[in-house]
């Protein structure tokens, strides 16, 4: 609960509360150690290229959609990419890959759902280099490797940087924890490329191409049986429907629902949230809707009727060229 009034007063109020003013010592303490992070890290360079997906402000934005896009775009392009992720919230803390049938609580939601939709070789890893090193040793034929939310892991050697940000911009525009930034608006002058997930505030500062990135639902599958699909018009005149979201933005899952024409009593829960059965009781008298990221963590947890809402990231293929272009550039060099 507190981490949702947080964020309701980081990115609904672009002033500050009195009751933020109480943050205030602790935005130079985590400035000072962020910089230090920065400063004292040792990249270590992998022998294939790497491509860095993340973002400057707390919460979702959207990283994890687009990395499946990279990847489905550079392997039609004839790459073969590998991912490598952190791993968020697993109770593992080792270097491992990721198989389709693989544990979300040992490996991480989001690597889950990648390696389940990319197609390519998943490796997770507190360090991310470590991971990486992995991935190649076990995948010999990868050319490239694509880092899901590792901008701020700068022991990872990367040649193209990618900030995505969502709707919700900058949100107040002050760092942690006083507002949801990582690091400086500053910082955005370093990366190659800014993916728009949504629309972005006029006055936002554009200091490198921007792409605009917009996510398409597609039809459910049903959570016990994912051959069984279904378009939202066949759920419209069921009740009651429950949606849950365990992501960044659960307002984001929501809010596309609604623009479905789908009226449904909202659940959310915290980021990466590891479910129990009794977190999902209250749709034991409807329909359960939720995310493709949650439905990983809940097979065999629901009683009901279950349906997962997969989304599809759509963007110009002008950022592959783009990314193309500064990965044969920086080789030449």
């Amino acid at each position: 609960m507190f981490a949702r009034w947080l964020q309701r007063q980081w990115f609904e109020r672009r002033r500050l509360t009195p009751a933020l003013w109480l943050f205030l010592p602790l935005v130079w303490l985590y400035a000072l150690l962020s910089a230090a992070n920065r400063l004292l890290a040792r990249p270590r360079r992998l022998p294939v290229p790497v491509v860095v997906v993340g973002n400057i402000t707390v919460g979702g934005a959207g990283k994890t959609p687009l990395t499946l896009w990279l990847a489905r775009q550079l392997q039609q392009r004839g790459w073969r990419p590998g991912i490598v992720s952190r791993g968020y919230g697993r109770s593992a803390d080792d270097v491992r890959g990721v198989l389709a049938d693989s544990r979300a609580d040992e490996v991480g939601d989001e690597p889950l759902l990648l390696a389940r939709r990319s197609g390519c070789p998943v490796w997770v890893g507190r360090r991310r280099a470590e991971a990486g090193v992995a991935l190649l040793a076990a995948h010999p034929e990868v050319d490239i490797v694509l880092c899901d939310d590792g901008l701020q892991h700068y022991a990872l050697g990367r040649d193209v940087e990618l900030a995505v940000f969502d709707a919700r911009g900058v949100g107040n525009g002050w760092r942690l924890p006083l507002g949801p930034l990582r690091e400086p608006l500053s910082r955005l002058a370093t990366v190659d490329a800014v993916v728009c997930n949504g629309v972005v505030a006029a006055d936002w500062p554009a200091v490198v191409p921007r792409f605009a990135m917009d996510l398409q639902p597609r039809h459910f599958h049903r959570l016990d049986e994912p051959d069984q699909r279904c378009a939202p018009e066949a759920l419209r005149q069921r009740a009651p429907l429950h949606a849950l979201a365990g992501i960044g933005n659960p307002d984001r899952f929501f809010a596309t629902l609604a623009a479905l024409g789908l009226a449904c009593e909202t659940h959310p829960f915290p980021d990466h949230h590891r479910y129990w059965p009794a977190d999902l009781a209250f749709a034991a008298d409807g329909i359960l809707l939720m995310t493709e990221k949650d439905a990983v963590k809940c097979a065999g947890l629901t009683s009901g009727e279950t349906w997962v809402l997969p989304v599809e990231a759509e963007l110009s293929p002008a950022l592959i060229d783009l990314i193309v272009e500064k990965l044969r550039g920086r080789q030449a060099a």
